[in-house]
Formats: C-alpha cells, structure tokens, sequence
C-alpha cells in the first residue's frame, strides 16, 4: 500500500512493533515475510486491533486516554483494548477520534494507493539521500534520490522532478535504465533497463522494459521487454517476454473487470492486468484492459482471455497440485526461499479452496 506494507502503516502510525495477523478463517496461511497468525476466535487486551481494509496516512498522533477506537468516514477501523477487554468481531466504537487515511474495498486500490500515497511515502526516506552515483545524471532536485547501499552501473538517469526515488539496500539498477518519481523499489530487486515509473515495486524482484504506476508486491521476474501498467503483480509471478498489459480502454472510459461472479465496476479510467500470486504468461502474451489472472494461473497463447481460473493450465484444464507444487519448489529457491512445510500447507490449501 503505497511504500509500505498495510501493517506496516499501522505500525508506524502507533509506534508498536509486536504485530501479528488475526485471521481465523484461514489459520494455514504462510508465505515468506509473512506475520505470525493469531487463531484465536477472541483476541484480549491489551491490543489495539486495526482493520486490514483501511490504510491509515501517518501523522504525529497522540492517543487521549478515553478513547476506545479510531473511526474515518463513519466507520471504525480500530479498536483499543484495555487489560481484560475482549474482542472477537467489528463493533462501532463509543468513543472514537477521526484518523485519516484510504479505505481498501478492491485490489485496484493499490493502484489508487500508489496515486495518493507514494510520494509522501518516499519523501519520508528523504534524510538518508547520499551522494549522486558515479556517472549516473539527475533530472531535478538530488535530494530527492535515496539509494542507501544499491549497485548502480553508469548511464542510468532518475528523474525526480515528479517526486523522490527510493532504492532499498542490495538494490542493482543495469546501464540504460531511466527511473521516474514518485518510485519506492525494495531490497535486493533488480531493475534491468528500461523506463520504471511511478510504481511502487517490492523485494526480490527482476524488472525490465517499460512499467508505469504499477504494484510489484515482491519476488516476481519481468525480466524481459514489455509494458505493464497500471498494474498489481502478485508474489511470484512470472511475466514472459514480450508480455503487455493494456490499461487504457479505446473509449477512454471507466474500467470494468469481467468475472465469473458478474462485472465489477472499478471507478477508474486506468486499469491494466491483476496478477494473483504463482501466476504466469507465456512469451508475447497481449493482456486487454482490465484483465484478471487469479492465482497460480497460467496463461498460454498471445492474446488472454480477460479472467483467467486459479491454477488454470490451458483454457480447459487444470494445473494438478502436484505438478504446481513442483514449480513452486523449483521457482522459490531462485530467490533464496525454501518451499517449506508451512508454505507448502497453504499452497495446497489454496488450491483446494479454488477447486471447481
């Protein structure tokens, strides 16, 4: 959401750094970097309880001892336990102050959270600018480039006329890669050539060609030539070459998405493709506007249907949990992670809760 993951936001906002997932419904959930789950049908306090469909922008907050929960547009969106209360479901608080932020409905408001938060987001990394990197050039004010301990070759450009460049620890950015704020890139990505902005791109990825005002959410590879817009790409994803996402419709209108359960309205002129996690494209594949490919689902042929089914092997069968459990174990060690018993629980799990 935005620079930051959404518990991260939270955590930031009430300076409290022990944060666990209460998520009781889906107790097998595990991926890496994932937070501890809280299983428990009731949770005491003291805790303060933030809902993880509210995006809260940080601000100097200080918490008046007679409040019970923070509230925006009406609605709570946080709830302050006291030793011995208890909490097992949303309530309205009693007693609640306003807190500003961006309500998350649809995970096209990651795209919305790029707009409206990245730059701010960025901007706070802003004491840690360093020198400009040899023969590297600088369009706009330096200070707005923050690239800590990153590997930058010669002839690459940042342009931050448009808002700061963060490059996180570990970073590699090739020869020949223009960089456009606001752009928030995470530890140990690549960025391979091409024009990147706009975006806010997570870690252990492989990013090359045009991208613009797109989510990474981590561990994908778009390693090849190729426009993605206004897109989210979930964990894991693999985008072939030659692989290109419309996100803007003939007619210049609103985009809808196309799915089994109807025709969503998302409120937005630019929308490109939803990646789910273990996704893939084969090699030139052309993706419509608004296109959806759900989980572990693999699109085969140039031109993609605009919903593609969780694990869907070709437009007719079924990737069998073995054989993608399988690609999973070749596809995560390539970034340093473990197929390990806990994730390979909640792959499976997955798969089943999506079985037809």
């Amino acid at each position: 959401v935005g620079a930051f993951r959404l518990w991260e936001r939270w955590s930031r906002l009430l300076g409290i750094d022990d944060v666990s997932i209460w998520s009781p419904a889906t107790p097998s959930f595990a991926d890496v970097g994932s937070l501890a789950l809280v299983t428990d049908p009731v949770i005491r306090g003291p805790a303060i309880v933030a809902s993880s469909t509210f995006a809260p922008i940080e601000v100097d907050l200080a918490i008046p001892a007679d409040i019970n929960g923070f509230v925006a547009n009406h609605r709570t969106v946080a709830w302050i336990l006291g030793p011995g209360d208890t909490w097992s479901g949303p309530t309205e608080a009693t007693r609640g102050i306003e807190l500003k932020g961006l309500s998350l409905a649809a995970t096209t408001d990651l795209l919305t959270a790029c707009e409206r938060l990245l730059e701010g987001d960025c901007a706070t990394f802003q004491d840690q600018a360093g020198a400009v990197p040899p023969g590297s050039v600088v369009i706009g004010d330096p200070s707005l480039l923050v690239a800590r301990t990153a590997s930058i070759e010669p002839h690459v450009i940042f342009d931050v006329r448009k808002g700061p460049i963060v490059l996180e620890p570990d970073v590699v950015v090739r020869a020949g890669t223009r960089l456009e704020g606001p752009l928030y890139v995470g530890s140990h990505t690549w960025l391979l050539g091409g024009a990147i902005r706009s975006s806010a791109i997570g870690p252990h990825c492989r990013v090359h060609g045009e991208v613009m005002a797109s989510v990474f959410l981590g561990y994908a590879n778009k390693s090849h030539d190729g426009f993605v817009g206004h897109s989210v790409i979930g964990q894991w994803v693999n985008l072939g070459a030659g692989t290109i996402t419309s996100n803007l419709k003939n007619t210049y209108g609103l985009v809808r998405l196309e799915l089994p359960t109807g025709r969503i309205d998302t409120g937005r002129n630019n929308v490109g493709s939803l990646f789910g996690d273990h996704a893939k494209t084969g090699i030139g594949t052309l993706l419509s506007t608004g296109s959806v490919v759900m989980a572990g689902g693999n699109v085969i042929g140039p031109s993609a249907p605009r919903y593609v089914e969780p694990f869907a092997w070709s437009a007719t069968s079924r990737q069998t949990l073995e054989g993608f459990l399988t690609v999973a174990g070749r596809v995560m060690p390539r970034r340093g992670v473990e197929l390990t018993a806990e994730i390979t629980t909640s792959l499976t799990a997955l798969h089943q809760r999506t079985a037809p």
